[in-house]
């Protein structure tokens, strides 16, 4: 049975319906990334799930149990992190933790121990005793990350984790997920960072306009569309009879023999450049380069939508 199961969600602000009848399950432990333009839809979503707003009609489940029928056992079992999160600036980021462990009612014999575990997954241990005030906004989002894993929930609902974040700020925030991820923590995250979430994410949901447009994992939406991947390969013994075989290999689209390399044209999946490699290799292929262009999730983004909001 699928962890969280969402059918015919639909919600509006007044008005506007923000959220048109949009369908997904997912299954524990996967990570779901959501994808789409401001206005889109996605926030509204994470915060029917949060319990934060009651829909206007579908059904809504986490674990078995109705989201908008049971929200206190449903915040036992989640941690929601929204994009921007106000801290309490006048604490230390070690009472800052207290004061949740607190909140989430964690037994006082235990809070230590859970805080600490937090601080050391998040490696915050340095600090601790540092106002959370004097935190970069990358330390800010890794304590906001710390806070919501103190009861140990089954589900993360981490709208845009990485936004406004410099570079090497997301990289360890992603690393943390991923970290995360391997300790089987079932996932929902929305980003603009597309490729990013294409690096860990299981299944990918592109929104649009309260609807969506697509959903599946990686392969299944690069093959909706058509997507293909150029892979550069210098073949030291390459001759008519190797590209010949290449060119019969599953996948393959095109071959064209270049001055210093072979461009191979193929459809796009999330193993293809993997399994070519093992291909030509088996083929007695001798390879000094195999360079796989990136395959880019802003592609399929394009594809999918035309940037309109609900």
């Amino acid at each position: 049975m699928s962890f969280v199961q969402i059918k015919k969600l639909k919600v509006s602000y007044g008005s506007l319906q923000a959220v048109k009848g949009i369908s997904f399950e997912i299954p524990k432990g996967d990570v779901f990334g959501f994808i789409g333009p401001n206005g889109a839809g996605k926030s509204t979503t994470i915060k029917v799930l949060a319990t934060l707003i009651r829909p206007n009609s579908g059904i809504v489940k986490i674990d078995g149990i109705s989201v908008p029928e049971n929200p206190m056992e449903i915040r036992r079992k989640i941690g929601y992190m929204p994009d921007y999160f106000g801290t309490y600036e006048d604490l230390t980021a070690g009472e800052y933790l207290h004061f949740f462990a607190a909140a989430y009612q964690l037994p006082r014999a235990s809070r230590e121990r859970s805080i600490a575990d937090v601080l050391q997954l998040t490696d915050l241990n340095h600090k601790a005793d540092s106002a959370v005030d004097s935190l970069s906004r990358g330390m800010k989002q890794r304590l906001g990350l710390a806070r919501v894993l103190l009861h140990d929930p089954d589900l993360l609902l981490l709208d845009e984790p990485a936004s406004g974040l410099d570079p090497r700020a997301r990289i360890e925030v992603r690393e943390l997920l991923k970290a995360l991820k391997a300790m089987g923590k079932t996932i929902i995250i929305s980003s603009h960072i597309l490729h990013e979430l294409a690096q860990f994410c299981t299944r990918i949901g592109i929104v649009e306009a309260g609807q969506l447009v697509a959903e599946g994992s990686l392969d299944e939406i690069y093959a909706q569309l058509g997507l293909l991947q150029i892979i550069h390969v210098q073949v030291l013994n390459v001759d008519d009879r190797i590209l010949g075989l290449i060119r019969s290999l599953p996948g393959v689209q095109e071959v064209e023999r270049q001055s210093d390399r072979v461009a191979i044209k193929m459809q796009a999946t999330e193993t293809g450049a993997e399994a070519l490699l093992d291909d030509m290799m088996k083929m007695g292929c001798r390879i000094r380069m195999f360079q796989p262009e990136a395959m880019d999730m802003e592609t399929a983004f394009m594809k999918l939508t035309e940037g309109k909001t609900a």
